[in-house]
């Protein structure tokens, strides 16, 4: 038996909007044997654009019944049932959160008429219902209303039903089957072609865009995590139907993941993307000559499009590298603006410092060369040797002087011992801190991937 539901909301997500109005159809498989219809008080009010919509408006919904006093009634019509409807997981969605709120743990099978319609009826210009029923020719003379829709559902279900050579409806209910978890829109051979590979996967909107990045050491195990669960929360509700495409790309390791999904997020800054957006390098150690001739050292916000000496998360990290600096080279700490008083300099010098003109910038400058030179030198170069997508070939990650330079694959034979040599063969990606964390923190895990170059 199949329960062919249609719900009207009062917004699209189910944490934080009421069930205006409930119809299921039960439908034995050959005709609707049951029907049942109630409009339902949200307890809240209902936005103008959604009565405009539905033609359900406050003083309609004034005196009708809270869904805690009908979801008795639609738990025991929904139990044991197969549970069907035009984008199913959305009215799924709804009707299991207030089934639940109200006390009652709703467990059933799911079917989606909009992905049956894709595979029993291919090559159709639209899938929408309304769109759908006028091109089979099923009249609904109350659209948007949750009887109409429940009712126009239900004739579009008998017809797919009719129409199923291939048995893609049984397909569907199969419990290793995907059908009832997927989006709406999302093809299933989209799922079907995802390798079992660590890579980057890409989700696409109606328009080919790309709408969120992620990175995997088991892409389809990983894509197909973010359709389980009920999360009825806004994000992910809309994040689902907005999903029309998935493709992907290998790395060979999680590393090569983990680094092409930050450069990726940056790159095309996809819409459902949060964490990797909002990490920015904040400080840098810059070198500037100032009108006196004297080279000054200075911690200041990052700038893009700016040389800078180092890049740094916190300006701590940046203020300590240059005391240290200061101390270990006999720095002036006014021309490293670590000391902006007026009182008398305080760096090792003292009086005699630069700052007052009596050590020469060309005395000065050769000890802040020194430094920065010490600096550049402290900063690692090496290479991260991995496994690559492929038995024949190796992935590669560079850090050069400290900073991620980009990575690729080499041919399994090549001697990665000249500096020059590998950074031909790999590919130049923008870098930050996070990336370099990340590769430093994984060379220490595995120091014997790792190949330093002097």
């Amino acid at each position: 038996m199949y329960a062919i539901v249609d719900i009207e909301t009062t917004g699209g997500h189910a944490s934080a909007n009421g069930i205006t109005e409930i119809a299921i159809c039960i439908h034995n498989g050959k005709k609707v044997v049951e029907r049942y219809s109630t409009l339902v008080n949200p307890k809240r009010e209902i936005p103008i654009y959604i009565s405009a919509l539905t033609g359900i408006t406050n003083d309609m919904v004034q005196d009708a019944p809270p869904f805690e006093d009908v979801a008795h009634d639609v738990f025991h019509l929904l139990n044991n049932k197969i549970f069907v409807a035009h984008n199913v997981n959305f009215d799924h969605s709804f009707v299991r959160y207030h089934l639940a709120a109200a006390g009652y743990e709703l467990h059933c099978n799911k079917l989606c008429t909009v992905r049956l319609g894709r595979k029993i009826l291919p090559g159709l210009p639209s899938y929408s219902l309304g769109k759908l029923c006028r091109h089979l020719g099923i009249e609904n003379g109350n659209r948007h209303r949750a009887a109409g829709d429940a009712e126009a559902t239900s004739k579009l279900f008998s017809l797919l039903l009719q129409s199923d050579k291939d048995d893609h409806i049984q397909k569907a209910l199969k419990q290793n089957s995907k059908e009832q978890v997927l989006p709406a829109n999302l093809p299933k051979q989209d799922v079907e072609a995802l390798p079992m590979s660590p890579g980057v996967y890409y989700f696409h909107d109606q328009k080919g865009k790309v709408i969120y990045v992620g990175k995997a050491k088991n892409i389809k195990k990983r894509v197909c995590s973010h359709f389980t669960g009920n999360n009825p929360g806004p994000q992910r509700q809309e994040f689902l139907r907005n999903i029309h495409h998935i493709s992907h790309q290998l790395c060979g390791t999680e590393l090569i993941a983990f680094v092409m999904e930050a450069v990726e997020i940056k790159r095309l800054w996809p819409k459902y993307n949060r964490s990797l957006k909002r990490f920015e390098q904040a400080y840098s150690l810059y070198a500037f000559e100032d009108q006196r001739g004297y080279l000054r050292l200075a911690v200041d916000k990052h700038r893009k499009m700016t040389g800078s000496i180092y890049s740094c998360n916190t300006l701590f990290e940046g203020r300590s590298i240059l005391l240290r600096l200061i101390e270990g080279y006999e720095l002036c700490p006014k021309l490293c603006f670590i000391q902006n008083n007026t009182q008398q300099c305080t760096g090792i010098n003292g009086v005699n410092c630069a700052c007052e003109g009596i050590e020469t910038p060309e005395v000065y400058n050769k000890k802040v060369m020194a430094a920065i030179d010490e600096l550049n030198e402290a900063l690692p170069t090496f290479a991260i040797r991995d496994a690559g997508r492929t038995d024949e070939e190796h992935s590669c990650l560079l850090i050069e002087k400290g900073k991620f330079y980009g990575m690729g694959y080499i041919s399994h034979y090549f001697d990665v011992d000249n500096l020059q040599q590998l950074k031909n063969h790999l590919t130049p990606y923008p870098g930050n801190d996070y990336i370099r964390a990340m590769v430093a923190g994984y060379a220490t895990r595995f120091p014997e991937r790792k190949v330093v170059f002097s």
